[in-house]
């Protein structure tokens, strides 16, 4: 849709045939910054793997706001839970104690097998969190001259929008007209453990990286690779981060995308699921050895740890151990892929991902594709021009899963 005029330009008025998708469009490109291009979808109503739009049409979500959705649309117990929360304390700040922070804090570290947590509530906010513990446990435990401070990290990785964070992207798009940027990262490409064990010296304090790159368009490591840099990690004296944001709380079939090689990273940088698809909650997870070099003042958020994000939390990961979340991502996934591989279709190249994270590359612009899903009926969306990203809630019904399926099947076919 075209965009209006801003200052000092007459408003359309809108026609009493146009829907009422097409009136929120409209008001939403003219005031809101365009910073974004979302599909033409406007979501008014949803529940489990299921939403409806302004005008009352109905679609199935296969991309659940980018498996922050994991337990699917208002998860009935994780509603329930902030709704009693709400009837008693939304936010402190850290300036006081809540009564639900380190019962959080406890059952993340049992999820993890962690030492400690730090909150925080987005996973750009975790990912900044663990680079400056990084950082400082470089000068303070491994003896870097601070300032000299080192990370290297991977080509076509998303880790977030803020400028440390785009400092060490390798998409142009993200980082035009942003500079200068941070300093301090090294990049190497994605999968090669021998590019990262030339890039580490002697201030090189961590690696980051993400066990599967999901906006690079589910680009999934070589077999042995996680084990490779938490053997290299160790040897060299570095802290391996990985940023679980997305890949975690089971989403690739196992409760976090390094168990898939039996990994443990040193750092576990988590958000997205952890907010039960109703608050944004995230966190860092490491040991004491690690997270212990903060002291008060060193570092904070007003929202980070707030009760009401505890809530839901602590509901999420009750539900996806007792549950076995892990397990339906594994078996859907399974039947998903099969379904997307019998699909007869010259312009697809690929068809790859673990668990419900699945990304189905083509030879040509995908766009196009993600029009005709809509058109049937299923909400998904490109990345990267030439792949398409489909990760459903993995609380979807086999049913729903398979007639998702048929749908994506008519939308993809020639």
């Amino acid at each position: 849709m075209p965009r209006t005029a801003r200052k000092g330009a007459v408003t359309k008025h809108t026609s009493e045939n146009e829907s009422v998708s097409a009136r929120i469009i409209a008001e939403t490109e003219r005031y809101c910054a365009h910073n974004y291009a979302p599909k033409p979808v406007v979501v008014t109503w949803a529940e489990g793997a299921r939403v409806r739009d302004a005008d009352g049409r109905e679609y199935f979500d296969m991309l659940s706001a980018y498996s922050a959705l994991n337990f699917g649309h208002r998860h009935p117990e994780i509603v329930a839970a902030a709704k009693e929360q709400l009837d008693r304390v939304t936010l402190t700040s850290r300036a006081f104690h809540n009564g639900l922070l380190g019962e959080f804090c406890k059952a993340l570290c049992a999820l993890t097998g962690k030492g400690m947590a730090l909150p925080m509530n987005t996973g750009a906010e975790a990912v900044e969190t663990a680079l400056k513990t990084a950082r400082r446990w470089g000068a303070f435990v491994k003896g870097v001259p601070d300032g000299r401070q080192r990370i290297v990290c991977c080509a076509g990785n998303f880790h977030g929008r803020t400028i440390s964070i785009i400092g060490m992207s390798t998409d142009e798009s993200a980082r035009r007209g942003f500079a200068p940027f941070t300093e301090g990262f090294d990049v190497v490409p994605y999968g090669d453990v021998a590019a990262l064990e030339r890039a580490v010296g002697p201030d090189t304090v961590a690696f980051l990286f993400e066990p599967i790159q999901g906006e690079a368009g589910v680009i999934l490591p070589p077999e042995g690779y996680i084990a490779a840099v938490r053997e290299l990690c160790t040897r060299r004296g570095i802290l391996m981060i990985a940023d679980e944001v997305q890949t975690g709380f089971a989403r690739t079939g196992d409760m976090f995308a390094c168990d898939h090689e039996g990994v443990v990273p040193d750092i576990y940088i988590l958000g997205k699921a952890l907010g039960g698809g109703i608050m944004p909650v995230s966190a860092v997870c490491a040991d004491e050895d690690t997270l212990g070099v903060y002291e008060p003042g060193s570092h904070g958020s007003t929202f980070g740890g707030n009760p009401l994000a505890c809530a839901v939390a602590l509901k999420a990961m009750e539900i996806v151990r007792r549950d076995d979340y892990a397990g339906m991502a594994r078996e859907k996934g399974e039947r998903l892929r099969r379904a997307l591989a019998a699909v007869d279709n010259d312009d697809i190249v690929e068809i790859r991902g673990r668990g419900l994270l699945i990304g189905v590359e083509f030879k040509v612009p995908a766009a196009p594709y993600v029009a005709a899903l809509i058109e049937n009926g299923v909400l998904a969306k490109e990345t990267h021009e030439r792949t398409i990203r489909f990760a459903p809630p993995l609380n979807i019904s086999i049913e729903e899963l398979d007639e998702a399926a048929e749908r994506i099947a008519r939308a993809f076919a020639k």
